[in-house]
């Protein structure tokens, strides 16, 4: 699913506020670890009982390899590595001190991280990267993707219908309306979706089932224009 890549950088990691393991977490499924996350964060009144605090965000590029840093899975003493794709969910307080934060299942970053330390430190988008390394980000709001969202985990077999990863013991997530498989539609993410941050996309974002499409140095005035 990832590789390292010869990328060079340095941050400071600190200790996490939520144990990360009383979360269910299935290597290389991170969609699916992410919707289980959301419910599960307004199950436990972290969030709104709705999840209408909550976002959705898909990580990924037209040639499926976006770096990210302090990641588990990584080698490397910085965490870097090359995922196809990732998903995190970010959530807002617009009364907090911490009015966004970060919950990455696959990060070694505080859980949950402050938006501006995450996208500093695991984006870092001040990094100079290959133009094939763009990091491009589908942001959508939690309660649609928790109705609309499926996958019966084709993607993670191959030719032989091996399993590529071990899945979730779990079934099969299906959307509310019987739709059995649909990742493809979140995780196919490219410079040409990108839309200006307006009101517009906001309205984008919270109504549309695969959301809207930013840059990764747009992703943290995105949500300055959703907690408006």
């Amino acid at each position: 699913m990832a590789s390292a890549a010869n990328l060079e950088s340095s941050s400071t990691i600190s200790s996490p506020l939520w144990n990360v393991s009383d979360f269910d977490h299935t290597p290389s499924y991170c969609e699916e670890n992410v919707y289980l996350l959301c419910k599960r964060l307004s199950t436990i009144g972290v969030s709104n009982k709705d999840g209408s605090d909550l976002f959705v965000v898909f990580i990924s590029n037209d040639y499926k390899q976006v770096p990210l840093w302090h990641q588990k899975a990584s080698k490397r003493a910085d965490g870097l590595i090359i995922w196809d794709y990732h998903a995190i969910c970010i959530q807002m307080n617009k009364e907090g001190k911490v009015p966004f934060q970060v919950w990455d299942l696959d990060s070694t970053l505080p859980f949950p991280s402050p938006l501006a330390e995450y996208v500093s430190q695991a984006i870092q988008p001040s990094f100079q990267v290959y133009p094939e390394y763009q990091r491009y980000l589908r942001v959508v709001h939690a309660p649609i993707f928790l109705r609309k969202f499926a996958s019966d985990r084709r993607h993670m077999k191959d030719s032989a219908e091996n399993w590529i990863s071990h899945p979730p013991a779990y079934e099969p997530i299906v959307a509310e309306d019987g739709t059995v498989h649909n990742l493809d539609a979140y995780i196919k993410i490219g410079a040409s979706e990108v839309t200006n941050v307006s009101d517009d996309l906001t309205q984008i974002v919270l109504s549309e089932n695969f959301g809207g499409v930013v840059t990764e140095r747009q992703l943290e005035d995105l949500f300055l224009h959703l907690s408006r």
